[in-house]
């Protein structure tokens, strides 16, 4: 349809001039011919863009059109919707189905549709006359802000917006401060009526004065032990996410502690779902696996949409809580990934904290557990919130006793080496995809900072310092440190290679490409490392090293020495696969690249444009990586032997490393790797000899990002 323009002389808007097609039918058609994961591909309508659309039907996205339930907190209550007198079985569905809501807000859902979709939360003060509800009511107001404080302080949140916005709630209130010791005199009531339940008759007598739960004597002591690892667990988790914020890391030995005793409450708490279910008189055959309290029952005093109507921002369609087993495995699983961040050394190099976060995010932890990391490693702008971060690279990098020198540490050059590192912490501890997006940007500040290192510390040195200074040892403190720089680069370039795997950005088409990339980043590390070797023997010799000295040094170098094997295992097997590739796309046609949307060179540039940006390494095109593959073929790939090299250097490095080392299992995972391609391989020649026809697929069954061939006849 063509708008026309109104009259009186106007010209008409660029609304008016604009026609109107109706493309339904054109729609209609796209989605019948687009199979599960497929998109339209368009000029103005990129990959970014697609992501970036609108999921319908996505609560988290598309706020819908759902208008149901109460328009207010006062008209819930007025209706009856949340009782202050509830029975023991019903105090207990809240607290279940309170922490099933709990789990859905860290797992990304809204706090005003999840927490505080609880009437009874909304209004604290009307359950003060029911203690058992007033306490946890009060301990769960307390976990959330301190949940929203650490998120916010870590600034993990951009990830998941949701978790932080309280929309207007009551988040502040007096009394918080109290709730531990409103909570252990409820706890500590509770405790008593066990002893009573338990106590024979003749004991009976003396504590008949404790009022009980409820009237039936033989279910007493279940609902007693129900309530109370509840409550526990409550107390504990609290005392965690406090013990865990403690500067400088003070309060993580304790913290531990309190995780020990929630895993074995929230066991109880499992456990008591079978007295529960008992004892709910729930009709046979009921499914407890999507309820959201123990005891399958309801829980009353909830209503997803009542703060919908109250503000604005919130989505008016209702979510999905978690069911209550879900829950508890969500909480087994961030209790187990808080213990690991409590189990980290702070007395270790950086290289190994980096270590420990990469291991760390293999377990995919969640927002809350990640956030608590991030305010671990950086406190104060200082490692743990105790070790200045100049120290921190001084360490590292091994730098002679000139870079102590205050003035040389106020130099602007230092100072953004020092921010550099504490936002490569910070990142690191963003979930995959985000971390993968961040270190992309942020490797082409370690690039410049890298090419302009020596220039600007011998300028800026020289302007600033009031103390004479060797050149020798000048030159020495420049070297050092531009290694070091140009080190964490090309780390930081191969950790952005490798998360590609782990969110499966590439297509088996392009492993050839990401492995030619690997090989080359990974030659440029060891160069790097084995540069670092000569320094700091060209500095012993220069110093005349103590015999103490001597054999630190030489415990230093045994450990560089067996990150230099592991390095060249990492060459050898990206090298051979994608020779291996190469040979498979040059003889047998295999993987080739379809041409429908892009061409291979655009799939090149679309994966390695940041690394391009930041020259790392410079020199490196498309054009070169073809050139490279040309004149792959399989039997150059059986002569070279890349795969039985990986097995050879793997032998020596198992006699570097203890045998309690981490190290270990990558060890085993990269022979794997290489026995199952050497075999291949093998395979792939003979087929060939013989004129058999294959199918050749690429798995991760033993490696996370090396890939095992699979072969089999077609």
């Amino acid at each position: 349809m063509e708008a026309v323009a109104d009259g009186g002389g106007l010209p008409p808007s660029s609304f008016e001039r604009t026609g109107w097609v109706d493309v339904s039918h054109l729609i209609e058609a796209a989605c019948a011919d687009l199979q599960e994961g497929e998109l339209i591909h368009g000029e103005n309508f990129s990959l970014f863009a697609a992501m970036s659309a609108l999921e319908i039907m996505d609560p988290k996205m598309d706020s819908g059109m759902e208008s149901v339930g109460y328009r207010s907190v006062e008209e819930a209550i007025g209706d009856g919707a949340a009782p202050v007198n509830l029975d023991v079985q019903s105090t207990i569905d809240v607290m279940d189905h309170l922490l099933a809501c709990e789990a859905t807000w860290h797992k990304g859902h809204s706090l005003a549709q999840t927490v505080y979709s609880c009437i009874y939360l909304l209004q604290i003060e009307r359950t003060s006359s029911h203690a058992l509800l007033h306490s946890y009511c009060r301990i769960i107001h307390a976990t959330c802000n301190a949940l929203i404080s650490a998120v916010s302080d870590a600034r993990t949140h951009e990830e998941e917006d949701l978790f932080v916005m309280a929309y207007g709630l009551p988040m502040k209130r007096e009394g918080d401060e109290k709730c531990l010791s409103i909570l252990n005199s409820v706890e500590e009531t509770i405790n008593r009526q066990l002893r009573a339940s338990k106590a024979p008759s003749s004991k009976k007598k003396i504590l008949e004065g404790e009022e009980s739960l409820q009237t039936n004597p033989d279910l007493e002591e279940g609902y007693c032990k129900a309530i109370l690892s509840r409550l526990r667990f409550r107390k504990h988790f609290f005392h965690v996410l406090g013990c865990m914020r403690k500067p400088r890391g003070t309060g993580l030995e304790l913290a531990r502690k309190h995780i020990v005793s929630c895993l074995a409450e929230l066991a109880r708490v499992r456990k008591s779902s079978e007295f529960l279910t008992s004892t709910s008189y729930l009709p046979h055959g009921d499914d407890l696996e999507e309820k959201t309290t123990a005891s399958g029952c309801n829980a009353v005093g909830f209503d997803v949409n009542i703060n919908c109507r109250m503000l604005a921002p919130t989505p008016p369609r209702a979510i999905k809580i978690l069911s209550w087993k879900k829950a508890i495995e969500y909480f087994e699983k961030l209790l187990h990934s808080l213990d690991v961040i409590c189990s980290l050394h702070l007395d270790q190099m950086l290289e190994g904290v980096l270590h420990f976060v990469v291991q760390f995010q293999l377990s995919q932890p969640d927002l809350v557990a990640r956030s608590y990391m991030q305010l671990l490693l950086v406190q104060d702008g200082k490692l743990f919130g105790r070790d200045p971060i100049i120290d921190v690279i001084s360490r590292a990098a091994a730098l002679p006793e000139l870079s102590k020198n205050q003035e040389f540490q106020k130099t602007e050059f230092v100072v953004q080496l020092g921010k550099l590192v504490v936002n490569l912490l910070k990142v690191l501890c963003t979930n995959a995809a985000w971390q993968r997006r961040k270190l992309g940007k942020i490797l082409q500040d370690w690039s410049v900072t890298s090419v302009q290192l020596e220039l600007a510390l011998e300028k800026e040195y020289k302007e600033v310092s009031n103390v004479s200074f060797d050149e020798s040892s000048f030159i020495d403190l420049s070297k050092r440190l531009l290694a070091w720089a140009e080190e964490q680069t090309y780390w930081i370039a191969s950790r952005f290679l490798v998360l590609g795997f782990e969110l499966e950005l590439y297509s088996s088409s392009e492993y050839c490409m990401v492995y030619w990339y690997m090989y080359i980043i990974y030659i440029r590390q060891l160069e790097i490392a084995q540069l670092k070797i000569v320094y700091n023997s060209d500095n012993s010799k220069r110093k005349g090293k103590k015999k103490r000295d001597c054999s630190k040094e030489a415990a230093r170098d045994a450990q560089i020495s067996s990150s230099i094997l592991l390095l060249q295992c990492y060459i050898c097997l990206s090298e051979g696969l994608a020779m291996m590739l190469a040979a498979l796309s040059n003889e047998h046609k295999a993987f080739q690249p379809p041409n429908a949307f892009n061409t291979e060179e655009e799939r090149f540039i679309q994966h390695f444009e940041l690394l391009q940006r930041a020259h790392v390494p410079s020199h490196i095109s498309y054009y070169l990586f073809k050139e490279w593959i040309a004149p792959a073929r399989n039997a150059g790939v059986m002569k070279d032997n890349y795969f039985r090299d990986v097995q050879r250097i793997s032998t020596l490095l198992r006699s570097r490393i203890p045998e309690d080392s981490e190290k270990l299992t990558e060890i085993r995972q990269i022979e794997q790797v290489a026995e199952h391609n050497r075999i291949a391989v093998n395979v792939i020649n003979q087929a060939r000899s013989y004129g058999s026809s294959l199918r050749v697929s690429f798995e991760f069954s033993q490696h996370p990002f090396f890939a095992v061939a699979v072969v089999k006849r077609s």
